[in-house]
């Protein structure tokens, strides 16, 4: 069976830990060429050692995905190494500001839109226009249930950051779905990770946010890679401005 990314150069955001980790994983065995960002380099280089021992092509560059320069030298490093760029899996996000919403700072608010929103915006600004030179290609950014199905007390930043990336996947899946762009939103439910297990930091509170689930537990994060290894690649051929919950039932459960 052909490798469903085999000559394809696919960016990855958050790509470092979590689920941007087990995708890049995922993304290599399936052909990929891969640019991975995430804060710290030291972890990139972890996961692109452990990449090219099996044969797989990658390129690193830590930064901030709230730095628009960063975007620009990200689609610079894919156009360099591998001679352009096919898609991207924009996948780094943070929790940010949570507590009870009168009580979060205007800069708390600020830096979660910041790395959650804005950063999908300046992703999209600079992969867009290297995707069209290729004739085609597919985006696929990072959302989740929560403000889209779901509202959890203390979440005001995070949700509302969140549910913009789904606004924003829309007008992009318009915009350019005539020139052989898609774009969709992948939205997980509760999923072992570390920003989960920094969000319910207790076993306790893993527990209680598995049942929550229809599935009666979290996901891993090779379920949700491979949701994302789908919509990027042409299995989904007919789906743009989706938002693709894989969420374990949470957004239907009440049991």
């Amino acid at each position: 069976m052909a490798l469903t990314l085999e000559g394809k150069t696919i960016l990855i955001t958050g790509a470092s830990s979590g689920i941007g980790r087990a995708a890049a994983q995922l993304f290599a065995a399936e052909g990929a060429a891969l640019v991975l960002t995430a804060r710290g380099q030291a972890r990139l280089n972890e996961v692109a050692q452990a990449i090219r021992h099996r044969g797989g092509r990658v390129a690193t560059l830590a930064g901030d995905v709230g730095d628009e320069a960063h975007h620009r030298r990200l689609v610079d490093l894919a156009r360099t190494t591998f001679g352009g760029l096919d898609g991207a899996f924009n996948n780094a996000g943070t929790l940010g500001a949570m507590g009870p919403t009168p009580s979060i700072t205007l800069d708390g608010w600020q830096d979660t839109l910041r790395t959650n929103l804005t950063a999908a915006f300046l992703a999209a600004k600079h992969q867009v226009p290297a995707l069209l030179a290729r004739g085609s290609g597919s985006l696929v950014f990072t959302g989740t249930f929560v403000g889209h199905t779901v509202g959890f007390p203390g979440a005001a930043a995070y949700a509302a950051s969140k549910a913009g990336v789904v606004g924003l996947v829309q007008a992009l899946a318009t915009e350019f779905g005539p020139q052989g762009l898609r774009v969709n939103a992948l939205l997980p439910g509760g999923t072992d990770t570390p920003m989960g297990r920094e969000m319910n930091g207790t076993p306790e509170a893993l527990a209680a946010v598995a049942q929550l689930h229809a599935l009666k537990r979290l996901a891993q994060p090779e379920e949700i890679a491979r949701a994302a290894l789908f919509l990027a690649s042409g299995q989904s051929s007919f789906m743009t401005g989706a938002a693709m919950l894989v969420d374990g039932g949470v957004s239907v459960n009440r049991t």
